[in-house]
């Protein structure tokens, strides 16, 4: 009895981990039932959601939900009163509240802030396995082998759906509230009118249990996922099958080639090196080893003219804040500055020793940034070459300028990234952690965050 009791904790120990937070030493203390001194393990998970904000992540398991802060990903608070195991989670739009469904039969509200017991929803006879709020926050739906419609502010049952004939997987909202989405162990998905509880229809198709429902942001597109190992694409309004996403590559290529790429954009005649939007997503900018540049007009995939001038291959291009300019970097030692409008070259920058493997520039647009051997820092109005950063042991592979414009990070082979005072080139601090060349660096829109790849194969985010 006890062997298999120990193999049994074993087994529900299986969670997601984080890197333990302030309170992380603590959580096997939390909520314990009366008489239990520890906890072994956080409980195997069964789902997962993120708050509206994203600064929440909660985490249905077999011992309750924890809340973790998703930035850093220390523990917050375990929730507990559920009988059985938790095995579906989901925040209301505005999030404020959590809701849970549970094998113990019953739906919890919960204050996402607090973390108090707002209430219970009692009906369901079996397990719910899946929850989803409407858009407006007011009806919370809940799936089991029916489905309920419950009013928010009052707890009350309004709708029983009953048409599937196995237990409900996913269900899931359209974006505008009208209809609702359920896919089930009985190979089916059906829409309801999510104001009535009407049955509209009934797609069928999947050879095996439907897992998962979900639409596309602008509610034109369903998505389901089945355990017939394919996901297929419905038109949500007529329920028309649309595409199948299939097991083998193969189709999955052709399935790309003939929906998904808009177009090919051809006419280079060397490997493309670098590619920049313009900051009004109208253009592309294309930089080869065929030594050129293209510009292309991003609607219509046409060729609209070829800056030449460069001796080598252009290895990284970059348009100014405004839009007005494109720097270009070559494999000798040159940065070009050209009209990005025009295609007329406006200025040669020289100094670098070796390739340029990035250009960045400031926000306000007076300063480009190089990367190569060194970092190079210049005045795009006096084309005055105002400083030289070094530190980094060997070639700088990508530079990036915060949105504010006071830190320049960059990227190298030596494997560590470098953030720099932008104003006085100051060094600020070295971030180390990948264990192979970083490739490249960029910010956040709003700046607080970097984002560095590496030859290592992974992505690392730095709060910057």
């Amino acid at each position: 009895m006890k062997k298999a009791l120990f193999f049994s904790i074993a087994f529900w120990c299986v969670a997601l981990i984080f890197q333990p937070g302030a309170l992380a030493q603590k959580y096997n203390q939390w909520n314990l039932p009366q008489g239990a001194k520890m906890r072994l393990g956080k409980g195997g998970t069964c789902d997962l959601a993120y708050s509206p904000d994203n600064a929440q992540l909660a985490v249905a398991s077999s011992i309750g939900i924890w809340l973790y802060d998703a930035h850093t990903g220390a523990e917050i608070v375990l929730l507990t009163g559920h009988t059985e195991k938790v095995y579906s989670v989901a925040y209301s739009p505005d999030g404020t509240t959590l809701a849970s469904g549970s094998w113990d039969k019953t739906i919890r509200l919960w204050d996402a802030a607090t973390g108090d017991h707002e209430r219970t929803l009692e009906g369901h006879k079996s397990l719910i396995s899946s929850i989803a709020f409407s858009p407006d926050g007011s009806t919370l739906a809940s799936g089991g082998t029916r489905i309920r419609l419950w009013d928010i502010n009052t707890g009350v049952n309004k709708k029983i759906l009953e048409e599937h004939k196995g237990r409900v997987n996913s269900i899931a909202f359209s974006p505008d509230g009208s209809t609702l989405a359920s896919g089930s162990e009985d190979k089916t998905i059906r829409l309801w009118d999510a104001l009535t509880g009407k049955h509209m229809r009934t797609l069928k198709g999947h050879t095996g249990e439907v897992s998962s429902v979900v639409y596309s942001p602008d509610g034109s597109t369903l998505a389901s996922g089945s355990e017939d190992k394919t996901i297929r694409l419905w038109d949500a309004v007529t329920g028309k099958h649309k595409q199948t996403l299939g097991r083998d590559l193969r189709n999955l290529t052709q399935l790309w080639n003939r929906v998904a790429k808009r177009r090919t954009l051809e006419g280079h005649t060397g490997e493309v090196e670098s590619i920049a939007y313009s900051p009004d997503g109208s253009t592309l900018a294309s930089g080869s080893r065929d030594d050129t540049i293209r510009l292309w007009d991003v609607v219509t995939g046409e060729h609209k003219r070829t800056l030449e001038g460069h001796k080598g291959l252009v290895s990284c291009v970059a348009f100014s804040p405004d839009g007005g300019t494109l720097a270009s970097g070559s494999r000798y030692d040159t940065i070009r500055l050209w009209d990005a409008v025009t295609g007329r070259q406006k200025q040669t920058l020289k100094g670098h020793e070796g390739w340029v493997n990035s250009v960045a520039f400031s926000p306000d647009a007076r300063t480009l940034a190089g990367g190569g051997s060194m970092i190079r820092l210049w005045d795009v109005v006096t084309e005055e070459h105002k400083q030289i950063l070094e530190g980094h042991m060997v070639e700088v592979n990508s530079v990036a300028c915060s949105p504010d414009g006071s830190t320049l990070a960059s990227g190298s082979w030596d494997k560590t990234i470098r953030l720099w005072d932008a104003a006085t080139g100051e060094h600020k601090r070295t971030l180390e952690g990948h264990t192979d060349w970083v490739y490249s660096v960029a910010f956040s829109p709003e700046g607080s965050t970097f984002a560095s790849g590496s030859k290592d194969k992974t992505i690392r985010l730095w709060d910057a």
